[in-house]
């Protein structure tokens, strides 16, 4: 059970940077960005959410049982 529950968070955590990548890169093409530039901003952005989910992680795995 708890495997299901591990896959099933880092799906839903994959899907979510997705969705905010792709939020970033249109919000920077409608500001006028080339589209290497949009593409840039939604790879930081999806970057940033993968790495703010490890972060996350690792602080719950540190805490006392």
């Amino acid at each position: 059970m708890t495997v299901a529950v591990v896959l099933l968070t880092l799906a839903l955590v994959i899907v979510v940077g997705l969705l905010v990548a792709a939020g970033a890169g249109k919000l920077a093409r409608m500001d006028g960005a080339t589209y290497p530039a949009a593409l840039t901003r939604a790879a930081t952005a999806f970057a940033a959410v993968i790495t703010l989910a490890a972060a996350v992680t690792a602080a719950i795995a540190a805490l006392p049982t």
